[in-house]
């Protein structure tokens, strides 16, 4: 089983310390797996609201989490702060 299974099983465990403990461990990852593809998409030219449309969120809070850690610029050169036309 992997490391992420494992945490999954645990998480599910009568144990409180137990189950807490792999909760905290899944949301630290879902974290650092969601900043990855949020760096992934900006490279690769994806607005703030495509981003946002994918996480379910709006493109306020997806901007304002990720454009101060290095993502405000896309590939494209365009810092994505702009009006989306919709």
């Amino acid at each position: 089983m992997s490391e992420t299974g494992e945490l999954a099983a645990a998480a599910g465990s009568r144990d409180p310390a137990v189950g807490l403990r792999a909760v905290r461990a899944l949301r630290d990852l879902a974290d650092r797996l969601e900043e990855l593809q949020v760096g992934n998409a900006r490279v690769k030219g994806w607005s703030w609201q495509e981003i946002a449309a994918c996480l379910g969120v709006s493109r306020q809070a997806v901007h304002k989490k990720y454009a101060r850690r290095g993502f405000a610029e896309r590939a494209d050169g365009v810092d994505g702060t702009e009006r989306e036309r919709g």
